[in-house]
């Protein structure tokens, strides 16, 4: 029996909503924890009332490979509510159930029961549940594990090696129960990401081309963090012989950030917070899953994994995450907002010259407001400084800020 972590950035969140008449959605990437975050959620409402009725599915068991219809969930269901009891039902995995949001809704409209449910696809959202269920819903995106976590998982404690574990293997929670070793947790990793490829992808979107598939989820590895062109992607595929259109191109991509494999990052004008209509990037949910089908090499991919880290470090703090555009060309990373918050961040591997240096706080001292600005990076001895109120801090301490 795998010990259950508790997650409590998100068991803290989702708490205040139980018996509340909202039907709770967990979202996110195969993998990443959503089954165990409800699971905990589970175990915290029967503690609290050992007098209630829980229901509990999971699509991945065999033993509910019957429930493939609204019309089989709603009779499953049925007959297991008790009157006179508080009632629980817990959906794991529910977009396998066709036609599910017509229960959802006439168990909600009832009153009946207290609904949970747990989703690998963001197309459940953007139509099944928004048609059918706007405004009944809440939803808790649900993450990899943060640096922090990874290391409360592993036992271990902040240092050089831990931070090249985490770059290196990522932060799918089950890795918690192998020894971090390349050979082990790559084996583990490539099951993961062929079952996110074939199942929630292909089976899920119908892909035809399932090799070109496949070769994108490469190129995309390869060019984490930097501008994204689905015309020069196809050009250079016609150059390669492969005769694949722009539009097929996004339409891909879309697949990917539908499972959760991949984030896409919009361009936005750091004055006037403009969003442009290209020149996006993407960025991996799972630094493990990108890392275990490429041929890892951390030498020269550091400075792709360092964004991609810092990317999900803000993503995970609940931050809507952009690329800035200053004028002239200069490129800030990150420009992450939440409310009224902003926050701008620089990544660079190494400040080892001046010409760096200007680069990297220039473009940082170029934008006039005093929201937070930081300079992120591996230096060891000068990380910590501060130039006219920007903060130069190392990844390993950047990953560990809750607050800005």
């Amino acid at each position: 029996m795998i010990k259950l972590i508790n997650r409590k950035y998100y068991t803290d969140r989702i708490t205040p909503f139980i018996g509340k008449n909202i039907i709770k959605v967990l979202t996110g990437q195969r993998r990443v924890g959503k089954s165990c975050i409800l699971r905990q959620i589970q175990e915290h409402i029967e503690h609290t009332d050992s007098t209630c009725n829980t229901i509990c599915i999971n699509k991945e068991f065999e033993e509910f490979a019957f429930i493939r219809t609204h019309e089989d969930l709603t009779k499953y269901v049925a007959d297991r509510l008790k009157e006179g009891r508080a009632n629980y039902l817990f959906i794991d995995e529910v977009q396998d159930i066709k036609g599910f949001e017509n229960t959802l809704r006439s168990f909600q409209a009832q009153d009946a029961c207290d609904i949970f449910i747990t989703g690998s696809n963001a197309t459940m959202l953007s139509s099944e549940l928004s048609t059918y269920l706007s405004g009944r819903y809440v939803e808790f995106r649900i993450h990899s594990l943060s640096y922090e976590e990874f290391m409360e998982f592993n036992h271990q404690t902040h240092s050089t090696q831990t931070l090249r574990n985490y770059l290196t293997f990522g932060g799918l929670p089950y890795l918690s129960n192998l020894p971090l070793q390349s050979d082990i947790v790559f084996e583990y990793l490539r099951n993961v990401y062929s079952t996110i490829l074939l199942k929630d992808v292909v089976k899920r979107e119908n892909i035809r081309n399932v090799d070109f598939l496949e070769s994108l989820a490469l190129y995309t590895a390869d060019n984490v963090g930097n501008l994204f062109s689905a015309n020069n992607i196809s050009r250079y595929l016609k150059s390669q012989r492969v005769n694949i259109s722009p539009l097929q191109v996004i339409n891909y991509l879309k697949a990917m950030q539908n499972a959760f494999l991949i984030n896409k990052v919009r361009r936005i004008d750091v004055n006037g917070l403009k969003t442009f209509e290209i020149g996006d990037k993407y960025y991996f949910e799972d630094l493990g899953l990108r890392n275990c089908h490429f041929g890892f090499n951390m030498q020269g991919d550091i400075h792709k994994l360092m964004e991609n880290a810092i990317y999900l470090h803000l993503a995970g703090l609940h931050y809507e995450v952009f690329t800035g555009q200053q004028t002239g060309g200069k490129e800030v990373n990150f420009v992450a907002r939440k409310d009224d918050e902003v926050v701008y961040v620089q990544s660079s591997y190494l400040m080892n010259d001046e010409s760096t240096r200007q680069r990297e706080f220039g473009n940082l001292q170029a934008i006039n407001n005093n929201y937070p600005k930081y300079v992120v990076s591996l230096d060891e001895w000068t990380s910590g400084s501060n130039v006219d109120g920007i903060k130069h801090v190392h990844l390993g301490e950047f990953l560990q800020m809750s607050t800005f």
